[in-house]
């Protein structure tokens, strides 16, 4: 039997390229999932391996499909090899129930790995150009200066809670806190 297995990383992307392949290929069935390829504990790819069985053939459209993990991959590929289970990749005309198979897999493999390894250290090269020209990435700030004076002079007033002056801002307790210097402890000693 053939089992086909197909993975798009986000919801904005399409399956339909892959299934078309795996349909034209003669699967049997086809495994859909969204998840990202790093992650190794995919709910559909564990389902498509458990129902495997022996003389049957999981088929991808890529690799990279399968995960972008070299060691990942080969995990995959042995656990399937171990249980008399073939792995077949359209786009790189892999097929590990022949010798070549194996050796072309495990190349492709490494180089899918290859290609992850550079987009990371491209986009922190990135990241540290940007910072370096001032540019600072992740969540705003949850309270700028003025907002911070403002809750410094509420609770010099003594009328109003930490809570209270949280709530008046827009923010958690716990923000307020880290934005003040000393932090709790230094408002419970005032008090």
């Amino acid at each position: 039997m053939l089992l086909g297995y197909a993975r798009v990383s986000t919801d904005g992307q399409d399956h339909a390229l892959q299934l078309d392949a795996l349909r034209g290929a003669g699967c049997e069935r086809v495994f859909t999932e969204t998840a990202s390829g790093t992650k190794t504990d995919r709910a559909e790819l564990a389902k498509v391996l458990e129902m495997a069985r022996a003389g049957d053939t999981v088929v991808c459209w890529r690799l990279d499909r399968l995960g972008r993990s070299l060691r990942h991959l080969i995990d995959i590929a042995e656990q399937l090899e171990r249980r008399g289970i073939a792995l077949r990749s359209l786009t790189e005309s892999i097929d590990t129930s022949t010798p070549s198979g194996r050796f072309l897999f495990n190349i492709l493999g490494a180089l899918g790995q290859m290609e992850r390894e550079i987009i990371i250290e491209r986009t922190k090269a990135g990241l540290r150009a940007a910072a370096a020209r001032g540019r600072r990435g992740g969540r705003p700030p949850a309270l700028n200066e003025s907002k911070i004076r403002a809750a410094r002079a509420m609770l010099a007033s003594g009328t109003m809670t930490a809570a209270e002056v949280a709530r008046q801002l827009g923010v958690a307790p716990s923000t307020l806190y880290r934005h003040l210097p000393g932090g709790r402890s230094a408002l419970d000693a005032a008090a």
